[in-house]
């Protein structure tokens, strides 16, 4: 029994509900996805950073532009993950994957950076869309469990 209810024995806590109902599932894989995209597009901005020192600069960008760039890259990406409870925010997720596969041009290997979570970007927003139709199609009001 607990002081707060005395009927209740002690360790037999109720669940709370979630505030505004289950997470929506495309929500959470894009958020994963793009916080993986952070750690990642730093270490490839100091990657591009570190070669373009030895080479005098890539495309005649001056040494720094590296890492303001992949600097306003993961800045782009923490906005993204803090706004997916609105709808443009996927969009602008887009526009980030578009950028990073882009970046290429800077180093090749990140036209293979950008097609891996390119793809694992639009794979979370096309799989997670369904079990989200899915999840609120069983629970629909009228709808017999199966």
């Amino acid at each position: 029994m607990t002081a707060a209810d005395p009927e209740r024995p002690a360790g037999d806590e109720v669940p709370r509900p979630v505030p505004g109902g289950p997470r929506s599932v495309r929500r959470t894989l894009a958020s994963i996805v793009l916080v993986f995209e952070v750690v990642v597009v730093f270490l490839a901005a100091l990657v591009i950073w570190g070669l373009s020192r030895e080479e005098g600069g890539i495309l005649g960008l001056p040494e720094w532009a590296p890492l303001a760039g992949g600097g306003l890259v993961i800045l782009g990406l923490v906005v993204t993950v803090g706004s997916l409870r609105h709808e443009w925010a996927y969009g602008l997720g887009w526009a980030l994957q578009a950028v990073i596969f882009a970046s290429g041009v800077l180093n090749p290997a990140m036209f293979v950076v950008g097609a891996l979570f390119g793809g694992m970007w639009a794979y979370c927003m096309i799989a997670g869309a369904r079990i989200d139709r899915d999840r609120a199609a069983s629970a629909a009001p009228g709808r017999e469990p199966e």
